[in-house]
């Protein structure tokens, strides 16, 4: 389910909420990314909770494979979480390299993430 916010410049960006569903594949996160750009979103807010643990694992491919689209289509990613709990240096560098770049970050809160 979306939900959808305006951010601080009037931009609708789409929340995806999920009840027990995790997206685990780069046609699962670009389903949520279509409905999101086609109400008008600029961006995508996903919880931590929603994406399947292989995300978090680079080895799997999983998460540049996502982001990949993420590029390809424009669209702004932030995901919400505490992501102390990864002891992956490599992961921390990924987290902390995307940040920088700003098109994909990673947040601990919906107000940052707007």
């Amino acid at each position: 389910m979306l939900i959808y916010h305006l951010n601080a410049n009037g931009e609708s960006i789409a929340e995806f909420t999920s009840g027990s569903d995790l997206i685990s594949s780069p046609d699962e996160m670009l389903e949520i990314m279509t409905e999101a750009g086609y109400n008008g979103s600029v961006g995508l807010i996903i919880h931590d909770k929603s994406l399947h643990k292989d995300f978090f694992d680079l080895k799997t491919g999983v998460a540049g494979a996502i982001l990949q689209k993420f590029s390809n289509y424009r669209m702004k990613l932030t995901v919400i979480g505490d992501f102390s709990v990864f002891k992956s240096k490599s992961l921390q560098d990924f987290i902390r390299e995307s940040n920088n770049r700003g098109t994909i970050c990673f947040v601990d809160s919906l107000e940052k993430a707007l």
